[in-house]
């Protein structure tokens, strides 16, 4: 069987986001069979057969004034023509979603609901973090996986006063490699089961 391969599509305004997007990547690659494409929403918006092409796409953007950034949402219009219109469907494709703001709320679930809402019109099928929340008692720790917790999609949090050299801290971005690998395990289960239909 060939690889399954993930596309991860998203928007990063100040580069903290590009970071998060980065460790999916690395996430999605440390499971055998599966590999990567890492569009920005720009080269995405040019792609869309590649689009097609992929078995699962995670998108992530920024949350900006509670909601996804406008670039991101430009993307999703254009979807709405290009996939929907022009046969490049997404229909039964694993789905999956990251955010990052400058708080540890920022209202992210509102933009990853937002991303789930979007990827169920295009008849996708969401997968979830599957992670406890950490950090929220005695003796949790802002190093623990989905500190932040979300269970919707990976969520992290990048100071507004440092780049992105510096934030996102390690494990949201640890949060990030941990929903790429379950996307690409989920994703190679969905493909040998429908394999076998």
């Amino acid at each position: 069987m060939s690889k399954v391969r993930v596309a991860i599509v998203y928007h990063s305004g100040y580069g903290h986001t590009a970071r998060q997007a980065a460790a999916v990547k690395t996430g999605i690659e440390q499971v055998s069979g599966a590999e990567s494409l890492l569009l920005t929403v720009e080269e995405a918006s040019a792609r869309w057969s590649d689009l097609a092409a992929a078995e699962a796409i995670i998108f992530g953007a920024p949350t900006y004034v509670a909601g996804a950034s406008a670039a991101f949402k430009a993307f999703q219009e254009a979807s709405s023509n290009a996939v929907m219109g022009k046969g490049y469907g997404w229909k039964d494709k694993i789905a999956a979603g990251f955010t990052n703001s400058g708080t540890s709320s920022g209202d992210k679930l509102a933009t990853l609901m937002q991303i789930a809402l979007f990827a169920a019109q295009h008849g996708m099928h969401w997968i979830n973090l599957d992670l406890p929340p950490a950090n929220h008692s005695s003796k949790g720790s802002a190093n623990d996986l989905n500190r932040l917790g979300f269970w919707l999609g990976a969520g992290a949090q990048s100071n507004v006063d440092e780049g992105p050299e510096l934030a996102p801290p390690e494990s949201d971005l640890a949060t990030a490699r941990h929903l790429g690998q379950r996307v690409a395990e989920a994703t190679l289960q969905f493909v040998r089961g429908r394999a076998l239909t």
